[in-house]
């Protein structure tokens, strides 16, 4: 391997002296350069050095035979600071090298101070070394998220902690935050390495190189045995490090194809087929995050008829639907990412579509762009973040969106409005009856509060209470996961929906108008507690349709107080997933 010779100082400093001009330090430009240089390079020393605010433009760095040079962007090259840098050096009693300086770019630099450069030539292999460390920390990253895949997880957090350590490793299954002793005790340096690695993939990124301290957001395309899976990058600069959550997508054309099957009831079914048949205006759904919005949009999308051209844009795209011409939006943080968005969103309204998708209305220009858009004549699709059907327009016309309320009161503009959430679905094979949570002697320790808690559900509701099951912790043969005891006796999710068509309701749209919130919170709850039993009132509230489900032994009646306002006594015991454990 050819060593490039870097000149003296003494070199440089008599080209300077004989040119009247400053001198300027050696460039690296890549880690090439690094691996290069002679003596070679070891390690970083930023950490060694209280640097503040220097930190991303000055390094020091141990060089092979134990002297110290400092790498610096190219306007701290000169200066006091750097000055300050080499003095502090000094006094640690490190000998500076006979090139103390060097130029380099600033990604370069950042990945050296930040320690996600592998250690370079040493022995002669360093680039072989670094190639092979490289490659291990990605099968590392791939075997975290095909663990992910194959359990079913719709997110892996990877939470890097500085202040213990090990980090931890997390997924989201079945609407749970939930560990596994399988990556336990990764060390913090490892998982950086791991996301350093991992950020040479992403696309659509913000930032050149993975950096702890800032926010970034990308997608990675990948592989899985042969499924094809997008995640989506978003990485948190926390206090004790960076907390990186990747949200699994499978590219999956043939999953979910049924909204019975997602848990909608046959007469919310009807609904949204009327309402997409219907052309023109907005259906609107909404839900908190990771509550199967993507999977309910591209559900109800691939039921348009055939002679009808449909166009998505996405951020990424979630689900492959097939009789849609779909389109990925960069999803950068930067405000470069908008102009891409206008100029498809020119583009689109100029090919004679009939059904669009914009995945998700969440700031001005996604408000602007629904309603350039819902009036058209073009029937729309999107989602957004609310806690109710009848909260979708207060969300719309909020403050980060800006969608006129005279214009969302405009009849045929909101065509359908739908919340939805995830319920626990228990497993049919091990549930238990709802009387062995005081009657078992391994059941909760709050066994009176309990039997008293059911009383008030029946007589407020009318549930029958021989009908009712709860969730068994010890699972069985069909849904025990030993990796994941937090799941046992669950067997999947189910939808609880409600949906409300504006122009249906007698003055929802005035109120709408004159942001009467209470007025409609009132409107949609004045069915009474029991509406459930009604098969055409209960699509109406969530809370209903979630009524349904404990009704008929399919959900654990503990998981109405997680996610509804029920009138009723709250145990001392934490429910867990689907509602706590017994067994």
């Amino acid at each position: 391997m050819t060593v490039h010779a870097l000149p003296s100082v003494a070199a440089h400093r008599a080209v300077a002296l004989s040119t009247a001009a400053a001198w300027e330090p050696p460039q690296l430009q890549t880690a090439d350069d690094i691996a290069r240089l002679q003596p070679a390079f070891a390690r970083a020393l930023g950490r060694d050095f209280d640097l503040a605010a220097l930190a991303g433009r000055l390094c020091p760095v141990l060089l092979e035979n134990g002297e110290v040079a400092v790498f610096a962007v190219k306007d701290y090259t000169e200066g006091d600071q750097i000055e300050e840098v080499e003095r502090m050096v000094r006094a640690r009693g490190y000998r500076l090298a006979q090139v103390p300086r060097y130029q380099l770019p600033a990604p370069l630099l950042l990945m050296i101070a930040r320690g996600q450069l592998a250690e370079p030539a040493c022995a002669g292999r360093g680039k072989e070394r670094q190639e092979e460390r490289a490659s291990a920390l990605a099968a590392m990253f791939l075997d975290i998220v095909r663990w992910g895949v194959a359990q079913g997880a719709s997110d892996v957090h990877i939470n890097v902690n500085r202040r213990r350590a090990a980090c931890e490793i997390r997924y989201t299954i079945g609407g749970e935050y939930v560990s596994t002793e399988r990556f336990a005790g990764l060390s913090n340096a490892t998982l950086l390495e791991v996301l350093a690695v991992a950020w040479m993939d992403v696309r659509g990124g913000n930032g050149a190189v993975f950096d702890p301290a800032l926010e970034q957001q990308g997608r990675i395309g990948l592989d899985i045995d042969g499924v094809p899976i997008v995640l989506r990058w978003a990485s948190l600069a926390a206090d004790a490090g960076p907390s990186v959550c990747l949200r699994i997508l499978r590219l999956d054309a043939t999953a979910n194809a049924d909204l019975l099957a997602l848990g909608y009831l046959p007469t919310q079914v009807e609904t949204l087929a009327r309402a997409r048949e219907r052309e023109g205006g907005a259906i609107v759904l909404a839900g908190v995050v990771g509550s199967g919005k993507s999977t309910t949009i591209a559900t109800l999308m691939r039921g348009i008829a055939p002679t009808r051209k449909a166009i998505t844009l996405e951020d990424p795209v979630e689900y492959v639907i097939d009789n849609a011409l779909q389109n990925t939006l960069g999803g950068a943080l930067a405000e470069s990412a908008w102009p891409a968005f206008d100029a498809k969103l020119k583009t689109i309204k100029r090919s004679a579509m009939n059904d669009l998708l914009i995945g998700e209305i969440r700031d001005a220009d996604t408000g602007r762009a629904f309603m350039d858009l819902a009036g058209s004549g073009v029937s729309l699709y999107t989602t957004t973040h609310a806690a109710g059907a009848v909260l979708i327009p207060e969300r719309l016309a909020s403050d980060s969106i800006g969608v006129s309320r005279d214009f969302l009161a405009t009849p045929g503009i909101l065509k359908l409005l739908v919340y939805q959430t995830l319920l626990p679905r228990l497993c049919s094979h091990c549930s238990l009856p709802v009387d062995s949570l005081w009657s078992r002697s391994a059941g909760s320790g709050k066994r009176p509060e309990w039997q008293a808690w059911l009383k008030r559900l029946q007589h407020e509701f009318l549930l029958d209470p021989d009908a009712l099951r709860v969730r068994n912790a010890a699972g069985c043969s069909a849904c025990r996961r030993p990796q994941l005891p937090e799941l046992n006796g669950i067997a999947g999710r189910s939808v609880a929906a409600e949906m409300l068509e504006p122009e249906r309701v007698d003055g929802f749209l005035e109120r709408v108008r004159t942001r009467d919130n209470v007025g409609l919170k009132r409107q949609a709850e004045a069915a009474g507690p029991t509406a459930w039993r009604s098969e055409a009132a209960r699509g109406a509230l969530a809370r209903d349709c979630a009524l349904y489900k404990v009704s008929r032994g399919e959900v654990d009646p503990r998981v109405l107080l997680r996610r509804f306002d029920f009138p009723a006594v709250l145990p001392a015991q934490s429910a867990g997933p689907g509602g706590g454990g017994h067994g």
